[in-house]
């Protein structure tokens, strides 16, 4: 039995995701794997840091990045709680990342990653991976939101 599987990377996105709720920011967070060793990672920090392009992916595409020394993360996979949006879409087409992997769909911001203008085709993407957990903590905090405006 393979201890490293989609699951348990994801779990560890998840950890993410959660860092970013209890920080009250949108609850997505990222890693990525080499060789089964994360070597970067984030979550979401918008709010935190006033950058619109401070993404979950996006930090942990840079993280790597700086892991590796290179631009390109060829020979890795990027876990995500949250279906990557176009900006961070574009990122990793730009990355030439070899696998994405994400839990719940985004249908309002989400890009579909199976759009070869973007990704490329050679780039394998698996979706619905602890999709339940992921939107969990989506709707969690919009519900809080929701609930906070009322006050």
């Amino acid at each position: 039995m393979d201890l490293f599987t989609d699951e348990y990377f994801m779990n560890i996105a998840l950890q993410q995701a959660q860092q970013a709720l209890e920080q009250d920011e949108v609850p997505i967070g990222a890693i990525v794997v080499a060789n089964n060793k994360v070597i970067g990672k984030g979550f979401n920090q918008t709010e935190l840091l006033h950058d619109v392009t401070a993404h979950a992916e996006m930090i942990a595409i840079t993280a790597a990045s700086n892991a590796v020394g290179s631009k390109y993360l060829s020979e890795c996979t990027l876990y995500v709680s949250i279906e990557p949006c176009v900006m961070c879409a574009g990122a990793l087409a730009w990355s030439r990342i070899s696998k994405v992997v994400y839990g719940a769909s985004e249908p309002k911001f989400g890009y579909s990653l199976t759009d070869e203008q973007i990704i490329s085709s050679k780039t394998e993407i698996v979706q619905g991976v602890l999709q339940e957990e992921a939107a969990s903590l989506m709707t969690e905090f919009f519900k809080s939101k929701r609930q906070s405006k009322r006050s």
